[in-house]
This record gives structure tokens, C-alpha cells and sequence, in this order.
């Protein structure tokens, strides 16, 4: 299926990103991300060709702390890599851009992926403040 490509902060369309997580995420609620891209410390995105495969966003707190939000990768390029290496580029990133620590939230099921990203297991909650998806 060809190379991967992988480019920090590129612009990406809208529509790029809607088709990359309802493939990816079958309960997912499209939004405008363009919001949120404008407020990240950074993303990458892993490209075949013109076609976005892959993506992760770190946001911050303005300080030493970011955030892996997001880490995807279309159904039809999973178990390449491609996920860690988003990761591991994001993970440079941050510590290049200042970042001390990252953190991310993940269910049960990533613990796996997560951990052999490096990050370690740690207690955290979570307020589920909106219920309804509109």
C-alpha cells in the first residue's frame, strides 16, 4: 500500500480529518476541528500519497504538561507501525517544544499500545460533563 509520510502541523482539510475518524471511530460525532488544531501545541499526520491515514494532536496547558488526544489510524493501515510513530513524533515534539511530561487517557482495550509507546500506567478520573452527542 505504499510509504507513509509524516508531516507536523500541516494544514488538513475538514473533510480530510471527517473521513479519517468515521472510518476509524464508529460512534463518532462529526466536528470542526480547525478549533482545535488552532490551539494545539502541535499534530501530526501520516499521509499515502495524498490520502490522510493517520493522526495525533497534542494540546497543552501553556506550561510543562501536554496532552495525546486523538491518536488515529484508518482501519486500513493499522498493525504498520504507523500509530507508535505518530506518537513517538509527537512525544519529540513536545519535549523539543518544552514539554516535561505527557500524559494521555486511553480505555482498557490501548493499554498495550500505550505502554509500548512508553508511557506508564498512573490513576487518573475522568467528569463526563456532556451526555448528549448533538
Amino acid at each position: 500500500m505504499g510509504n507513509v509520510v509524516y508531516r507536523v502541523s500541516p494544514p488538513v482539510a475538514h473533510v480530510d480529518l471527517k473521513a479519517l475518524f468515521t472510518a476509524a471511530w464508529p460512534v463518532h460525532s462529526p466536528r470542526d476541528f480547525q478549533p482545535v488544531l488552532s490551539r494545539s501545541l502541535t499534530y501530526v499526520c501520516a499521509y499515502a500519497g495524498l490520502r490522510l491515514v493517520g493522526f495525533v494532536n497534542v494540546a497543552w496547558d501553556g506550561g510543562i504538561h501536554g496532552f495525546v488526544l486523538d491518536t488515529t489510524v484508518h482501519p486500513d493501515w493499522r498493525r504498520r507501525g504507523i500509530g507508535r510513530e505518530l506518537v513517538r513524533k509527537a512525544a519529540t515534539l513536545a519535549l523539543e517544544r518544552g514539554l516535561e511530561w505527557l500524559h494521555v487517557d486511553y480505555e482498557p482495550t490501548l493499554e498495550s499500545f500505550y505502554q509500548s509507546c512508553g508511557f506508564k500506567r498512573t490513576a487518573a478520573g475522568i467528569l463526563q460533563l456532556r451526555t448528549d452527542h448533538d
